[in-house]
């Protein structure tokens, strides 16, 4: 069954280098992005095919070798045979792990929101350790973050904080940061050294394309004011602020961050954009799947994915039942060995429900 599949993803990758090398595809922009990000992810399959292939062609040489009347030709033959076909079943799993049906936001960038939740100023205080945390693993992968809107606290925490993060592969791993963070540890402001629990929301958005979301303007209001908190002189002597608000959802959004009204405007239509793709996600699933989602690392505000227990200097995902005493390592960016527990988890599950 495997070679099947294999045959058809060698059929399609055929025609998307017909349709890619088509001139006029070029000015059908949205279709040209869509068409090459589907034949950059064929790219590594074929790879991979090929050298499946290659080494079936193997053993079926090695199978003839097999009948020598040659004692030690046989015996050469029968080693070769079991490294290949040992080989042959690596191939084989790595490659049904590869043609799992792809998550329809891969490729995507996206839009983080960072909530403090129960804890007071100590939950507004880790919700700006989880953005250092995030804004340093971006940096260590090569992304690009950018603030589009924050509330802070007093104390140098946050309320809210919302952020962009652009680069490769970073729905694939981010996504399974939804879900409530939960933090133990002693407040800096705690004099009898009690533990306390606080815990903090994050909801990670695909960032919406054009051929996602049509918005139409006379949905809009929108709206200028003048900005406020930290950020000099002019940040609060100009209406550089925008707050859009659609109509139809009643949904809200702002942004502040930059001096210039035209930018502001600007990313605030990109969340915009990506909250109106949440909530049509969000009514599909409702619609068709209600109960029965059981996604790792779903929007659900509610569902506690992970505990940061600094007297012991330990992280927990309770997803994967898994954990391990490098909290520090990953409070600083170094969140690899949880992200590929978490994907080998992930894939494990869609193959024991994907038949061949």
């Amino acid at each position: 069954m495997i070679r099947n599949k294999i045959d058809s993803i060698a059929r399609r990758f055929k025609e998307l280098e017909t349709l890619l090398s088509d001139p006029s595809l070029i000015a059908r922009m949205d279709e040209y992005r869509k068409l090459s990000r589907e034949h950059s992810r064929l790219v590594p399959v074929m790879k991979k095919s090929q050298e499946y292939i290659s080494t079936l062609a193997d053993i079926g040489g090695v199978v003839e070798l097999q009948s020598s009347e040659d004692a030690e030709m046989k015996a050469v033959a029968d080693a070769e045979f079991a490294e290949l076909t040992v080989r042959k079943g690596t191939l084989e799993r790595e490659l049904k792990v590869m043609l799992l049906p792809p998550d329809p936001n891969d490729g995507k960038n996206i839009i983080v929101e960072i909530r403090a939740g129960t804890g007071g100023d100590e939950a507004a205080l880790f919700a700006g350790e989880l953005l250092r945390m995030y804004t340093r693993y971006a940096e260590i992968r090569g992304w690009k973050a950018e603030i589009i809107d924050s509330h802070e606290t007093g104390l140098g925490g946050f309320k809210e904080v919302i952020f962009s993060v652009t680069g490769s592969d970073v729905w694939r791993l981010m996504k399974f940061e939804r879900g409530i963070h939960r933090v133990q540890r002693v407040p800096e402001t705690e004099a009898s050294g009690r533990i306390h629990t606080s815990a903090v929301t994050v909801a990670v958005l695909p960032e919406a394309e054009d051929v996602d979301i049509e918005i139409r303007p006379e949905d809009l209001r929108i709206d200028t004011y003048r900005a406020s908190g930290a950020g000099g002189q002019h940040i609060n002597k100009t209406d550089s602020a925008i707050r859009i608000t659609h109509l139809p959802t009643n949904l809200v959004v702002a942004c502040q961050v930059e001096r210039s009204q035209i930018k502001n405007r600007a990313t605030a239509m990109r969340l915009l954009q990506t909250r109106l793709l949440e909530k049509k996600q969000q009514d599909h699933d409702d619609a068709i799947m209600k109960e029965r989602r059981q996604q790792v690392g779903s929007g659900d505000r509610s569902e506690k994915i992970r505990t940061y227990n600094f007297p012991q200097n330990r992280i927990t995902d309770h997803r994967i039942d898994y954990s391990m005493y490098r909290l520090k390592d990953a409070l600083e960016g170094d969140l690899d060995e949880l992200m590929q527990k978490l994907i080998t988890d992930e894939q494990t599950r869609l193959l024991s429900t994907t038949s061949e």
